[in-house]
């Protein structure tokens, strides 16, 4: 079975496309990464305060 390639030809100028998706794209990661660090936050806080608590609620019981 034969494969075909087909290339796409843009029409202009692409780069500042690229560039505006690039940079949203940023934005985007760094408000994820604020949002994990807040999310790793709690959790530590609720660790510190009650992680025995805290692992027997995740601890398996038989045949789960």
């Amino acid at each position: 079975m034969a494969q075909e390639q087909k290339q796409r030809q843009g029409g202009g100028d692409g780069d500042d496309e690229q560039d505006g998706a690039a940079a949203a794209g940023q934005e985007r990661r760094e408000k994820m990464g604020e949002d994990v660090d807040s999310i790793l936050d709690e959790i530590d806080d609720v660790l510190e305060e009650n992680a025995e608590d805290f692992v027997r609620a995740y601890v398996q019981k038989g045949g789960e």
